[in-house]
């Protein structure tokens, strides 16, 4: 199947919701694999469950493609008529199909979901502090023009075949990506989101969805912002400590056992004033 067809490719699945009789604050879309059952699960237990921060509504939505195991689709079909949380189009679910992936999301915003002030795009494995980014994001005062994550101003492609970011000349001849974020975690506002996805359709397709966003970024002209002063998004793994984990946005490579109690002590400890650094 072509790289046109699959973008154009009608949803399989779609959640139950209409943004514009409840519009969220927030959208979060998580890129997930159909396997990934009980990470979907922890995460709906955690920071992805809908919820109302200083007043704020933030929904969480699964982005999924298929695979050849019927008995896998079977399964995340019971999943999506029991949470009416999945978005799903009919391409193979491969790493280097993630552009495929995040663009499914941005159409399904563009078209079912304009009605929110902001789209987080994230992963299955990571910790989430929604707390955090609502507060951060009502600090800014700012519901356009906004693109903000893990900043990665002076990114280059990986030359060498044996990497899993490897990309050849043919397929990017320049020497450096333009100012990208982190696939890890970034957000935008939604206007922006919705300019990405139209201009993706005129943007040399690449297989690096956290780059691929930056070259259509580039297009627009918007340049990825930091959301605050202090690191907030962190694409690595980040040392668990309560104070620690009041101050970021986002950290890498957490298991679900892992997510479950660490959003447990954060909730738990949420009015509890820091006094050090570490807690």
């Amino acid at each position: 199947m072509s790289v046109s067809k699959r973008r154009n490719g009608d949803f399989l699945k779609l959640p139950d919701t209409d943004c514009s009789r409840n519009p969220p604050y927030l959208v979060i879309l998580v890129t997930s694999q159909l396997g990934q059952i009980k990470s979907r699960s922890v995460i709906r237990e955690t920071w992805g469950k809908e919820r109302e921060v200083a007043g704020k509504r933030i929904v969480t939505y699964f982005l999924l493609g298929n695979n050849s195991r019927p008995d896998d689709q079977i399964v995340v079909s019971m999943e999506g008529l029991r949470y009416k949380d999945i978005i799903q189009k009919d391409f193979m679910d491969t790493y280097y199909n993630l552009t495929l992936k995040t663009l499914m999301g941005l159409e399904w915003i563009h078209k079912f979901c304009s009605q929110t002030k902001f789209v987080m795009k994230t992963d299955s494995d990571m910790f989430i502090n929604t707390y955090y980014l609502v507060e951060l994001l009502l600090k800014r005062n700012r519901t356009t023009r906004l693109f903000t994550g893990a900043l990665k101003m002076h990114g280059y492609p990986i030359r060498d075949p044996g990497s899993k970011w490897f990309v050849s000349k043919e397929e990017y001849p320049g020497n450096y990506y333009p100012p990208f974020c982190s696939g890890t975690g970034y957000v935008f506002s939604t206007d922006v989101a919705n300019e990405v996805y139209t201009v993706s359709k005129k943007v040399p397709f690449f297989k690096l969805e956290d780059v691929f966003i930056g070259l259509c970024l580039a297009e627009l002209k918007i340049k990825p912002e930091e959301l605050h002063s202090e690191p907030t998004f962190f694409s690595d793994w980040v040392e668990f400590s309560i104070c620690r984990y009041k101050k970021i946005i986002t950290s890498h490579y957490i298991t679900p056992k892992e997510m479950l109690i660490y959003w447990n002590i954060l909730e738990r400890s949420m009015y509890e004033e820091c006094l050090g650094q570490e807690g």
